[in-house]
């Protein structure tokens, strides 16, 4: 199973699941598709997702705009949105909720991949700038994280996958998952995302 988990709200069926197949080929986890964005807020909550492909034009009660500034207010997580829109006053709309990319149909899997990728980058140099020290994380950390855990909880951050701490630390992937466990513990979390989520909000 993936470590980076992607929700898709897309409410054309066959592009969603064009792009499920896509991520799925690639290693991601897509945690879920949703087509209304009555159902996307749903799945926001329950699966906490490190990033979001968001189509502006979506059935429900929010257009995909409006669900972007609900999940900047509640969420912290990267989004890129997926549209047939690339008309101005669009464009206006969708810069003001600070996307993490913008793709205009028809796309290119490479398009799709390469977005997904800067927007993961530009979100772990966001956080990194947000000075997060150990002091910091001890607040809601219960014991306090250990530097070594402390450390780790950084490269999380960083956005690194298990297999890139471990090269970076020069330990075995099991020891990081080990590490990894013990500060969702302390934190009392269940993801990475809850986990960064529950420090920066704080």
């Amino acid at each position: 199973m993936s470590e980076f988990k992607i929700l898709i709200v897309e409410d054309e069926v066959f592009i969603a699941e064009d792009i499920r197949d896509t991520l799925e080929e690639l290693g991601f986890e897509v945690c879920a598709v949703c087509y209304d964005s009555e159902k996307a807020a749903s799945e926001l909550h329950r699966c906490n997702p490190d990033l979001v492909m968001l189509d502006i034009t979506i059935r429900g009660q929010k257009d995909g705009i409006e669900l972007a500034e609900m999940i900047n207010k509640h969420h912290h997580i990267p989004f890129i949105y997926l549209t047939s829109h690339s008309d101005r006053s669009t464009l206006l709309r969708a810069k003001h909720t600070k996307p993490g990319g913008y793709i205009v149909k028809p796309y290119k899997d490479s398009d799709l991949i390469s977005s997904i990728e800067i927007a993961l980058f530009n979100h772990s140099e966001y956080l990194r700038k947000k000075n997060i020290d150990k002091s910091f994380v001890d607040q809601v950390s219960t014991p306090n994280l250990s530097n070594q855990e402390y450390d780790i909880f950084l490269d999380l951050l960083d956005g690194l996958n298990n297999r890139q701490i471990g090269e970076k630390r020069h330990l075995s992937i099991n020891t990081i998952k080990t590490y990894i466990k013990r500060i969702f513990d302390k934190l009392k979390v269940n993801d990475r995302v809850s986990a960064v989520r529950k420090v920066i909000s704080q």
